[in-house]
């Protein structure tokens, strides 16, 4: 029964997909809805994430240079180990799991409310395509979202620099010598696209589960902590698979 259920989920949400892209609305209205998620979406996390990620990048080069016991390991290295860790993992894997809570649970409890309050059926006897109105404009929206991780790249890689330089750990010149070291430029392309994935997965997950909820207003928390877990542990598996494909 259980596996009936899961399968019976995923089909749902597919078809959600499929109709997602079918009777556009029209154009005028879907620009206005489009520039309205970017501001709820996009602009309105940036504080909390400019915020993690400038401490969080000063916690990784402090743990960093306290774990280099051995005076014969180069300074630098504090540098490089900051450049990688906010790189490959925190940015895009890291910020997409904080923006699964706030975007994610954002996005449930608005559609959810929506569907409580019969303001769906209602876009539905009007003749719009509800699942276009609601969710298309989400989808675009994030597509913005990797001009989010690179703020998030950015201020990642200063926190550590400002954490090592002021903390005494490491001089500015080793530091900046660890970020150019043995640098990969194909280690951008991986993170970017696994941040892709990321802002489809955060667009999408949360939108089902507050489109096909049932219930009253005690089910949209209830949702909107499905949606927060569900799309955790899709974007925790897409980035092992992607990981396993692109770097191994």
């Amino acid at each position: 029964m259980i596996l009936m259920r899961y399968l019976e989920d995923i089909g749902s949400f597919f078809l959600m997909i499929k109709k997602v892209f079918e009777s556009f609305t029209k154009r005028s209205v879907l620009r206005y809805l489009i520039l309205k998620e970017i501001d709820d979406l996009i602009i309105r996390s940036l504080g909390i994430v400019a915020f993690v990620s400038f401490f969080v990048g000063g916690v990784v080069a402090i743990q960093t240079a306290l774990n280099m016991d051995n005076p014969i390991v180069p300074k630098s290295l504090i540098g490089y180990a900051t450049r990688q860790s906010v790189l490959l993992e925190f940015a895009p894997t890291f910020i997409s799991i904080i923006m699964a809570g706030k975007v994610g649970s954002f996005i449930t409890s608005s559609i959810g409310s929506m569907r409580v309050t019969e303001q769906i059926d209602a876009l539905e006897v009007m003749g719009i395509n509800s699942l276009n109105y609601l969710v298309f404009p989400k989808i675009i929206a994030l597509l913005f979202y990797p001009f989010v991780i690179v703020i998030s790249m950015f201020l990642g890689i200063f926190g550590g620099w400002v954490a090592g330089v002021y903390g005494g750990f490491v001089s500015s010149a080793d530091f900046i010598t660890g970020l150019q070291e043995d640098f990969i430029p194909y280690h951008v392309f991986y993170a970017f696209f696994k941040t892709f994935i990321f802002a489809f997965i955060l667009a999408t997950v949360p939108s089902w589960q507050g489109y096909y909820m049932k219930g009253g207003a005690l089910e949209v928390g209830k949702a909107s902590t499905n949606s927060f877990v569900w799309t955790s542990i899709l974007i925790i598996a897409a980035n092992y698979v992607v990981t396993q494909l692109l770097l191994s």
